[in-house]
Protein backbone atom coordinates (compact mmCIF):
# COMPACT_ATOMS: atom_id res chain seq x y z
CA UNK A 1 0.00 0.00 0.00
CA UNK A 2 0.76 3.81 -0.27
CA UNK A 3 -0.49 5.40 2.64
CA UNK A 4 2.53 8.24 3.46
CA UNK A 5 5.01 10.04 1.30
CA UNK A 6 7.17 12.84 0.75
CA UNK A 7 6.71 16.20 -1.89
CA UNK A 8 8.91 18.44 -2.46
CA UNK A 9 9.38 19.75 -5.38
CA UNK A 10 8.51 23.32 -6.48
CA UNK A 11 5.50 23.68 -8.75
CA UNK A 12 7.50 25.21 -11.28
CA UNK A 13 10.21 22.26 -11.31
CA UNK A 14 6.75 19.93 -11.55
CA UNK A 15 5.76 21.60 -14.80
CA UNK A 16 8.76 21.72 -16.36
CA UNK A 17 9.27 17.95 -15.76
CA UNK A 18 5.68 17.00 -16.89
CA UNK A 19 5.31 19.28 -19.35
CA UNK A 20 2.46 21.23 -18.10
CA UNK A 21 1.09 23.64 -20.12
CA UNK A 22 -1.33 25.82 -17.36
CA UNK A 23 -0.82 25.95 -13.71
CA UNK A 24 -2.09 28.10 -11.10
CA UNK A 25 0.91 29.95 -8.49
CA UNK A 26 -2.36 30.46 -5.90
CA UNK A 27 -2.65 26.58 -6.00
CA UNK A 28 1.15 26.11 -4.63
CA UNK A 29 1.54 23.55 -2.12
CA UNK A 30 4.43 24.24 0.40
CA UNK A 31 6.85 20.92 0.53
CA UNK A 32 5.32 18.34 2.32
CA UNK A 33 8.08 15.69 3.75
CA UNK A 34 5.12 13.79 5.37
CA UNK A 35 2.07 13.61 3.52
CA UNK A 36 -0.88 11.72 4.94
CA UNK A 37 -4.23 10.91 3.68
CA UNK A 38 -6.71 13.57 3.36
CA UNK A 39 -3.97 15.95 2.86
CA UNK A 40 -4.09 18.49 -0.49
CA UNK A 41 -1.03 17.36 -3.44
CA UNK A 42 -0.04 17.93 -6.53
CA UNK A 43 -1.33 16.29 -9.59
CA UNK A 44 -0.43 15.81 -13.24
CA UNK A 45 -3.59 15.50 -15.69
CA UNK A 46 -4.87 16.59 -19.29
CA UNK A 47 -8.11 17.52 -19.53
CA UNK A 48 -9.95 20.56 -21.26
CA UNK A 49 -9.75 23.92 -19.40
CA UNK A 50 -13.11 25.38 -18.26
CA UNK A 51 -14.50 28.05 -20.11
CA UNK A 52 -11.71 27.91 -22.94
CA UNK A 53 -12.65 28.30 -26.55
CA UNK A 54 -10.87 25.06 -27.29
CA UNK A 55 -12.12 21.67 -26.31
CA UNK A 56 -8.97 20.28 -26.68
CA UNK A 57 -7.30 18.70 -23.34
CA UNK A 58 -4.41 21.01 -21.58
CA UNK A 59 -2.00 19.06 -19.06
CA UNK A 60 -2.17 20.44 -16.27
CA UNK A 61 -0.34 20.74 -12.40
CA UNK A 62 -3.58 20.53 -10.55
CA UNK A 63 -3.92 20.74 -6.11
CA UNK A 64 -6.43 17.62 -5.11
CA UNK A 65 -7.15 15.89 -2.18
CA UNK A 66 -5.74 12.57 -1.60
CA UNK A 67 -8.54 10.21 -0.73
CA UNK A 68 -10.91 9.43 -3.80
CA UNK A 69 -14.39 9.97 -3.10
CA UNK A 70 -16.69 8.17 -6.12
CA UNK A 71 -18.97 10.90 -7.68
CA UNK A 72 -21.86 9.00 -6.41
CA UNK A 73 -21.12 9.09 -2.92
CA UNK A 74 -23.88 10.37 0.04
CA UNK A 75 -21.09 12.11 1.42
CA UNK A 76 -17.05 12.29 1.05
CA UNK A 77 -16.38 11.07 4.80
CA UNK A 78 -14.82 7.76 2.83
CA UNK A 79 -12.50 9.51 1.34
CA UNK A 80 -9.70 8.40 3.90
CA UNK A 81 -9.82 5.07 3.46
CA UNK A 82 -9.98 5.41 -0.66
CA UNK A 83 -6.37 6.34 -1.22
CA UNK A 84 -5.07 3.35 -3.10
CA UNK A 85 -6.69 1.68 -5.94
CA UNK A 86 -5.31 -2.13 -6.11
CA UNK A 87 -3.83 -2.34 -10.35
CA UNK A 88 -5.53 -6.12 -10.17
CA UNK A 89 -8.97 -4.62 -9.65
CA UNK A 90 -9.40 -0.94 -10.69
CA UNK A 91 -11.09 -1.40 -14.07
CA UNK A 92 -14.01 -3.32 -12.19
CA UNK A 93 -14.52 -1.77 -8.73
CA UNK A 94 -17.43 0.50 -8.49
CA UNK A 95 -15.32 3.54 -6.89
CA UNK A 96 -12.40 3.47 -9.40
CA UNK A 97 -13.60 2.18 -12.52
CA UNK A 98 -15.09 5.17 -14.01
CA UNK A 99 -12.44 6.83 -13.22
CA UNK A 100 -9.84 4.87 -14.38
CA UNK A 101 -11.26 4.79 -18.26
CA UNK A 102 -12.03 8.47 -17.89
CA UNK A 103 -9.93 10.54 -15.25
CA UNK A 104 -6.47 9.06 -14.93
CA UNK A 105 -3.42 11.37 -13.57
CA UNK A 106 0.26 11.22 -11.84
CA UNK A 107 1.03 11.70 -8.46
CA UNK A 108 4.20 13.19 -8.38
CA UNK A 109 6.24 12.15 -5.17
CA UNK A 110 10.06 12.00 -3.99
CA UNK A 111 9.73 9.07 -2.82
CA UNK A 112 6.96 7.04 -0.10
CA UNK A 113 7.53 5.39 3.29
CA UNK A 114 7.05 1.93 4.40
CA UNK A 115 7.08 0.66 7.65
CA UNK A 116 8.90 -3.04 8.67
CA UNK A 117 8.56 -4.93 11.88
CA UNK A 118 11.61 -6.70 13.72
CA UNK A 119 12.30 -9.67 12.87
CA UNK A 120 12.19 -10.84 16.15
CA UNK A 121 8.80 -9.42 17.23
CA UNK A 122 7.05 -10.72 13.65
CA UNK A 123 7.73 -13.99 15.57
CA UNK A 124 6.20 -12.85 18.71
CA UNK A 125 3.24 -12.13 16.88
CA UNK A 126 3.33 -15.75 15.40
CA UNK A 127 3.02 -16.58 19.12
CA UNK A 128 0.30 -14.76 19.81
CA UNK A 129 1.80 -12.93 21.88
CA UNK A 130 0.39 -9.26 22.42
CA UNK A 131 2.95 -6.73 22.12
CA UNK A 132 3.03 -3.52 19.91
CA UNK A 133 5.52 -4.47 17.74
CA UNK A 134 8.28 -2.00 16.76
CA UNK A 135 8.49 -0.26 13.15
CA UNK A 136 11.38 0.88 11.65
CA UNK A 137 10.47 3.28 8.39
CA UNK A 138 12.61 2.87 5.21
CA UNK A 139 11.77 5.66 2.02
CA UNK A 140 11.65 4.34 -1.25
CA UNK A 141 12.54 6.52 -4.05
CA UNK A 142 14.15 6.66 -7.47
CA UNK A 143 17.74 5.79 -6.93
CA UNK A 144 19.02 8.32 -9.73
CA UNK A 145 16.87 11.02 -8.13
CA UNK A 146 14.20 11.77 -10.60
CA UNK A 147 10.72 12.25 -9.78
CA UNK A 148 8.41 9.67 -8.70
CA UNK A 149 5.46 9.49 -10.88
CA UNK A 150 2.79 7.55 -9.70
CA UNK A 151 -0.18 6.58 -11.23
CA UNK A 152 -3.24 8.19 -10.32
CA UNK A 153 -7.06 8.59 -10.55
CA UNK A 154 -8.94 11.43 -9.64
CA UNK A 155 -12.32 12.09 -9.32
CA UNK A 156 -15.34 15.01 -8.92
CA UNK A 157 -17.48 15.07 -5.96
CA UNK A 158 -20.44 17.76 -5.51
CA UNK A 159 -21.63 18.69 -2.39
CA UNK A 160 -25.19 19.16 -2.70
CA UNK A 161 -25.91 21.10 0.79
CA UNK A 162 -24.12 23.90 -0.74
CA UNK A 163 -24.74 26.28 -3.43
CA UNK A 164 -23.43 26.19 -7.13
CA UNK A 165 -21.56 29.26 -6.45
CA UNK A 166 -20.07 27.93 -3.30
CA UNK A 167 -16.23 27.48 -3.36
CA UNK A 168 -16.38 24.64 -1.61
CA UNK A 169 -19.33 22.96 -4.03
CA UNK A 170 -16.68 20.63 -5.60
CA UNK A 171 -14.61 18.00 -4.28
CA UNK A 172 -11.73 17.30 -6.41
CA UNK A 173 -9.71 14.07 -4.74
CA UNK A 174 -7.65 11.12 -6.36
CA UNK A 175 -5.86 8.17 -5.27
CA UNK A 176 -2.57 6.27 -5.78
CA UNK A 177 -2.96 2.96 -7.69
CA UNK A 178 -0.75 0.08 -5.80
CA UNK A 179 0.87 -3.14 -7.73
CA UNK A 180 2.77 -5.91 -6.31
CA UNK A 181 6.20 -4.89 -4.85
CA UNK A 182 9.36 -5.62 -6.99
CA UNK A 183 10.97 -9.01 -6.00
CA UNK A 184 14.27 -8.28 -8.12
CA UNK A 185 17.10 -6.54 -6.34
CA UNK A 186 17.13 -3.06 -5.61
CA UNK A 187 19.22 -0.68 -7.73
CA UNK A 188 20.72 0.31 -4.09
CA UNK A 189 20.35 -1.65 -1.24
CA UNK A 190 21.30 -1.16 2.64
CA UNK A 191 24.26 -3.76 3.60
CA UNK A 192 22.12 -5.19 6.28
CA UNK A 193 18.48 -4.31 5.23
CA UNK A 194 16.15 -4.91 2.72
CA UNK A 195 17.40 -6.47 -0.71
CA UNK A 196 13.98 -6.04 -2.56
CA UNK A 197 10.93 -3.96 -2.18
CA UNK A 198 8.94 -7.08 -1.34
CA UNK A 199 11.41 -7.58 1.66
CA UNK A 200 9.61 -4.31 2.93
CA UNK A 201 6.21 -4.63 1.82
CA UNK A 202 4.19 -7.14 -0.58
CA UNK A 203 2.83 -3.65 -2.57
CA UNK A 204 4.32 -0.52 -3.76
CA UNK A 205 2.79 2.73 -5.67
CA UNK A 206 2.76 2.16 -9.31
CA UNK A 207 6.02 3.78 -10.70
CA UNK A 208 5.35 5.58 -14.24
CA UNK A 209 8.40 5.70 -16.26
CA UNK A 210 8.69 8.76 -18.74
CA UNK A 211 7.04 6.66 -21.88
CA UNK A 212 4.15 5.62 -20.38
CA UNK A 213 3.47 9.44 -18.86
CA UNK A 214 1.85 10.70 -21.79
CA UNK A 215 -0.02 7.02 -22.40
CA UNK A 216 -1.21 7.23 -19.12
CA UNK A 217 -2.83 11.03 -18.99
CA UNK A 218 -4.62 10.52 -22.87
CA UNK A 219 -8.00 11.24 -21.84
CA UNK A 220 -8.87 10.15 -25.27
CA UNK A 221 -7.78 5.92 -23.88
CA UNK A 222 -11.26 4.86 -22.66
CA UNK A 223 -10.79 1.02 -22.95
CA UNK A 224 -10.48 -0.97 -19.88
CA UNK A 225 -8.57 -3.85 -21.91
CA UNK A 226 -6.08 -1.12 -23.61
CA UNK A 227 -5.22 0.88 -20.38
CA UNK A 228 -4.45 -2.58 -18.22
CA UNK A 229 -1.03 -2.70 -20.23
CA UNK A 230 -0.20 0.52 -18.67
CA UNK A 231 -0.47 -1.20 -15.24
CA UNK A 232 2.81 -3.11 -15.50
CA UNK A 233 5.01 -2.85 -13.08
CA UNK A 234 8.68 -0.76 -13.94
CA UNK A 235 12.04 -2.46 -14.28
CA UNK A 236 13.63 -3.89 -11.81
CA UNK A 237 17.33 -1.98 -10.02
CA UNK A 238 15.35 1.60 -9.96
CA UNK A 239 14.67 1.91 -6.87
CA UNK A 240 16.72 2.11 -3.75
CA UNK A 241 15.83 2.05 0.15
CA UNK A 242 16.98 3.24 3.12
CA UNK A 243 16.28 3.60 6.68
CA UNK A 244 14.72 6.78 8.31
CA UNK A 245 13.94 7.97 11.61
CA UNK A 246 10.81 6.66 13.24
CA UNK A 247 9.21 10.34 13.80
CA UNK A 248 7.96 10.22 10.35
CA UNK A 249 5.85 7.88 12.39
CA UNK A 250 3.74 10.87 13.93
CA UNK A 251 2.10 12.76 10.59
CA UNK A 252 2.58 16.14 13.11
CA UNK A 253 6.40 15.93 12.30
CA UNK A 254 7.54 17.63 9.05
CA UNK A 255 10.47 18.91 7.44
CA UNK A 256 13.71 17.34 5.17
CA UNK A 257 15.55 15.60 8.38
CA UNK A 258 12.38 13.28 7.93
CA UNK A 259 14.54 12.15 4.48
CA UNK A 260 17.69 11.85 6.10
CA UNK A 261 19.39 8.15 5.83
CA UNK A 262 20.38 6.44 8.66
CA UNK A 263 23.49 4.15 9.12
CA UNK A 264 20.96 1.60 10.08
CA UNK A 265 17.57 0.61 11.62
CA UNK A 266 17.20 2.75 14.52
CA UNK A 267 16.00 0.17 17.14
CA UNK A 268 17.70 -2.62 16.30
CA UNK A 269 17.79 -5.45 13.57
CA UNK A 270 15.29 -6.10 11.52
CA UNK A 271 16.36 -8.80 8.95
Amino acid sequence: MCGRYASSRKPEDLATIFEVEKWDPEESLAPDYNVAPTKEVYAVLDRPVKDAESPSPVRQLRKLKWGLVPSWAKSPEGGARMINARAETVHEKPSFRKAFTSRRCIIPADGYYEWVTAAEERDLEVEGKKKRPRKQPYFVTPADGSVFAMAGLYEFWRDRTLADDHPLAWWVTCSVITTEAETGPLGVAPADGPQTLSDIHPRMPLMLTPDRWDSWLDPSRTSADDLQSLLTPPPEGLMRAYPVSTAVSNVRNNGPELLTELEGPEEGTLF
